[in-house]
């Protein structure tokens, strides 16, 4: 892909139905599980993504026999019944963030010692929580860097601990891959979070992903999870589109003032981020839930104010969205959004400022006044959700123009081509 994509203003309000890729999200949950699982398990409705491609081939090099059809959306694992057949594996994980956190909880049942690094960015995300609970529980695990950040360096042989604490405020990401690393390890494992927890909905995915294995998980009391040592059963499993991605579709419809159903997600799918339509709700959309579509329905927009705490993958797109909206909007409780692929705080604030739109960064979120974006080639920060969210503005206005367009392969990579898709018919 070029250096630069220049995104055509629609002429009419943009109506049409889309189904998004499979869910990054779920797709890296159900690898690790299903590499843990006894027996064979075929995933179907998988994401071919550069993230995605990092989890599977990590878990070859770990011995796990894992055989991709990404050309018919498929997976196919045979599962090390709760064991970890390498006993040395060094495993690069590109910039993502599920794939080094669950690996690094899925290396401490194993047997060996194992390194697991990235790149520049990712030296940059800690993990020094996850690791920290781990030395606390027993393994050897190790921070190379003195910053918190990766390599991780695991030295280990099992996991023989029947409680874990770990801190919640920097990422869920540390406790989901302690509990789905649980029913694998020695025995019954009690996993306490110290401190907040943000984007809990993720947790619950975490959560009904390991039941659909067969784990047997409490919740004794909040954020305290009780989980039995009777390790997974292998299964065909189908991966939801992913919510995050199609966010950017509802915002669409919502912008342009048209109506765009996206295929496959419903009101209780397992990601949290379908919310991200009641936030439209909230702005003036209307919205019809069905048992296998969502559609927005797009009508003038006001301000709000609101917490996106619990679906901060979206709030770069409702940043966009907030624009065309009459009155301020301010997104609060997001603070960890700044260790992600970027500071996406401060990123979306002076990209938005480079478009000539008013809008202030706090340390929280941000706050985002209406205006008409100006011509401007956006900076991406090799942030997938950058170029994405930001494409939306040139809907809008002529001469936006998304650098580094090809950041999107880590999550989405035939995203622009959906997009011009779903609008061709209104250019």
């Amino acid at each position: 892909m070029s250096d630069s994509i220049e995104i055509q203003p629609v002429s009419s309000p943009v109506c049409g139905s889309i189904r998004p890729p499979g869910s990054k999200s779920l797709t890296n949950r159900a690898l690790m599980i299903a590499a843990l699982a006894d027996g064979t398990t075929t995933l179907t409705g998988v994401l071919d993504s550069v993230d995605t491609q990092v989890m599977a081939n990590a878990l070859g090099q770990l011995g796990i026999l894992v055989e991709t059809d990404f050309a018919n959306q498929s997976i196919t694992v045979q599962g090390a019944g709760g064991k970890i057949p390498a006993a040395k594996a060094d495993l690069w994980c590109e910039n993502s963030g599920t794939s080094i956190r669950f690996l690094t909880a899925l290396c401490a049942i194993g047997n060996g010692t194992y390194r697991l690094d990235g790149n520049e960015r990712m030296r940059e995300r800690p993990i020094a929580p996850l690791v920290a609970a781990l030395a606390n529980a027993g393994i050897e695990a190790t921070c190379e860097l003195t910053n918190d950040c990766p390599p991780v360096v695991i030295k280990t042989n099992g996991l023989n601990a029947d409680v874990i604490e770990v801190s919640g405020a920097i990422s869920s990401q540390y406790l989901s891959g302690l509990l789905m690393m649980a029913p694998a390890a020695q025995c019954d494992i009690t996993i306490r979070v110290v401190g907040e927890l943000v984007s809990r909905p993720y947790i619950d995915m975490t959560l009904e992903v390991m039941r659909s294995f067969g784990a047997v998980i409490e919740e004794p009391e909040p954020n305290q999870f009780r989980v039995k040592a009777t390790g997974y059963t292998g299964r065909e499993y189908d991966i939801e589109p992913d919510a995050s991605a199609a966010s950017y579709f509802f915002a669409v419809a919502a912008i342009t003032g048209g109506e765009v159903t996206v295929e496959g997600l419903h009101r209780n799918a397992l990601q949290g981020d379908v919310g991200f339509v009641d936030a439209l709700v909230e702005m003036g959309c209307g919205a019809k839930w069905n048992t296998n579509s969502i559609t927005v329905i797009g009508k003038p927009l006001k301000g709000i104010d609101i917490d996106m705490n619990t679906i901060s993958d979206t709030a770069q797109t409702l940043a966009c969205v907030a624009p065309f909206a009459e009155g301020t909007t301010r997104i609060r409780n997001v603070a960890h959004n700044r260790v992600k692929e970027t500071d996406r705080i401060q990123a979306v604030v002076d990209e938005l400022q480079r478009a000539g739109i008013n809008a202030e960064e706090h340390e929280d979120g941000m706050t985002i006044h209406p205006g008409s974006p100006q011509s401007t080639t956006i900076h991406t920060y090799d942030d997938h959700r950058m170029a994405m969210s930001f494409a939306l503005l040139g809907l809008k206005s002529p001469g936006i123009s998304i650098a580094d367009p090809g950041c999107t392969s880590k999550t989405y990579p035939h995203y622009f081509e959906d997009l011009e898709r779903l609008c061709r018919g209104v250019q």
